[in-house]
C-alpha cells in the first residue's frame, strides 16, 4: 500500500484497484489483500517501475520507439521476466533479444514448461530451475573409488 499512496503523492492516477478488495469472503477479513491496480502518469525512473513489490500492480508507461522502450525495460536492475505484446511477431524477436531478462513472454504471461529453464538476470536470483538445470541443482554427486588388489 505503501507504493500505491507514493504514486499517488507524486501524480500517479490510479485507474482501477488502489485498496483493499470489496466484499472478502469472512475467513479473508483478516489476510492482506491489494485488490488489482492500474497506474498511470509515472515517469519509467519512478520507485514503482524500477522496484519488485510482488503485488498485483501494474503501471502504463506511453514509448516512441522500439529504442526507448528496450532502454527502459533495461534501466532496472532486475531481470526476472518481461512480456512484450505485439502482432508484429519480427518485433517481437528483435526486442526480446536486446531486453535483459531470465524469460520474455510474448503476448502471454507465466506459460511456463517445466522442462525449461526459469531464472532471472542481474539483481532478480542467481541460477536456474527448471529442466537440465534443475536436475543438476537436486543432483548430489558422489564419487566411489575401490582400489581392487
Amino acid at each position: 500500500m505503501s507504493y500505491i499512496e507514493l504514486a499517488k503523492k507524486d501524480g500517479g492516477r490510479i485507474l482501477c484497484g488502489g485498496g483493499r478488495p470489496e466484499n472478502l469472503e469472512a475467513d479473508l477479513q483478516e489476510g492482506y489483500f491489494i485488490a488489482p491496480t492500474l497506474i498511470e502518469g509515472l515517469d519509467y525512473t519512478h520507485a514503482l517501475n524500477c522496484e519488485e513489490i510482488f503485488g498485483p500492480v501494474a503501471t502504463l508507461i506511453p514509448f516512441e520507439s522500439e529504442e526507448e522502450v528496450i532502454e527502459m525495460a533495461n534501466s532496472t536492475r532486475y531481470g526476472l521476466s518481461a512480456s512484450i505484446w505485439t502482432q508484429n511477431y519480427s518485433r517481437a524477436h528483435r526486442v526480446a533479444n536486446q531486453v535483459d531478462a531470465g524469460i520474455v513472454w510474448v503476448n502471454c504471461w507465466m506459460v511456463r514448461d517445466l522442462r525449461t529453464p526459469f531464472g532471472g538476470v542481474k539483481d532478480s536470483g542467481v541460477g536456474r530451475e527448471g529442466g537440465m538445470e534443475a536436475l543438476k541443482f537436486f543432483s548430489e554427486v558422489k564419487n566411489i573409488c575401490f582400489q581392487h588388489s
